[in-house]
């Protein structure tokens, strides 16, 4: 199928500023089952320079320089994308050891992913939950995942929220609550309190009228022999052909659409608008 969506954000400014240069993760990245047809973005007050470049994760970065003051900053991106429909299970876990947790990266893939390995969020609460988990499936490796993406998606109440960092992921454990983010961010560490590689991905989602008109997050694991697979515990399953993803990263605070700064004294206020439709188009 072919997805149009557009995604527009509007900063406001009480006085006049001077915009810094911002980082723009407007663009798709690139899937076998996911290819760009067409592409633009319009951005208010015009840039005296976009570079359009790729970031250290392989995610298509486009940087937005500014000469003059401003009030109002306005981002508009328009995409198409062909969305063929494919099978997220369809891989052969190899060495063949990797079927069951806890598995060992080769000592090459360990070197690559060892971002996505970090720690540092782990607790000894969501290590037990981690641990009751797999224990439930026999500690077999890709029915953790769709475990743990059905319980959180079955078990916790989704909370809309905008704008924010993520809570702690210990926090959202005890909450039983979250956004999407927060969801993510704990499935990511609960996969790394295993040792497997999990990183943070930020797109759309066609198909959910909760999230028809925000931008969504899920997560993607590295799995031997079938590379990075996604999963969407806020949707309780596995991705499928109607997620769009923008970019993908170690870190979940560094996914923002646009993100920059100003020199000046005034308040700032943001609003966002997201369209995603079903569309013909070049196949």
């Amino acid at each position: 199928m072919n997805l149009h969506v557009k995604h527009l954000l509007t900063y406001e400014y009480d006085k006049p500023v001077a915009l810094d240069p911002h980082l723009l993760y407007l663009y798709p990245k690139s899937y076998p089952h996911q290819r760009v047809l067409d592409y633009s973005l319009i951005i208010n007050p015009l840039p005296s320079k976009v570079v359009r470049n790729v970031d250290a994760e392989g995610n298509v970065q486009q940087v937005a320089y500014f000469a003059d003051t401003t009030q109002r900053l306005s981002v508009e991106a328009n995409m198409t994308l062909r969305s063929d429909a494919f099978n997220v299970f369809d891989f052969v876990l190899y060495p063949f050891e990797a079927k069951n947790i806890p598995f060992r990266y080769s000592e090459r893939q360990s070197r690559y992913l060892a971002p996505y390995l970090g720690r540092q969020e782990l607790t000894p609460y969501l290590e037990q939950f981690a641990r009751q988990i797999a224990a439930s499936v026999q500690w077999a490796t890709v029915p953790f995942m769709t475990e743990l993406s059905r319980y959180i998606n079955q078990t916790f109440s989704y909370q809309q929220r905008t704008e924010g960092r993520a809570f702690p992921p210990d926090e959202t454990l005890r909450a039983l609550s979250g956004s999407c983010r927060d969801f993510s961010s704990l499935f990511i560490t609960v996969c790394r309190s295993l040792g497997i590689a999990a990183r943070f991905v930020s797109g759309y989602l066609y198909g959910n009228p909760t999230q028809a008109h925000e931008l969504h997050a899920w997560v993607e694991v590295y799995l031997p022999g079938a590379g990075w697979r996604g999963f969407d515990p806020t949707e309780g399953r596995a991705m499928i052909n109607n997620h769009i993803c923008l970019a993908a990263s170690a870190d979940y605070d560094q996914l923002a659409p646009v993100m920059g700064s100003f020199r000046g004294s005034a308040s700032s206020f943001l609003t966002t608008y997201v369209e995603i439709e079903e569309v013909d188009g070049i196949s």
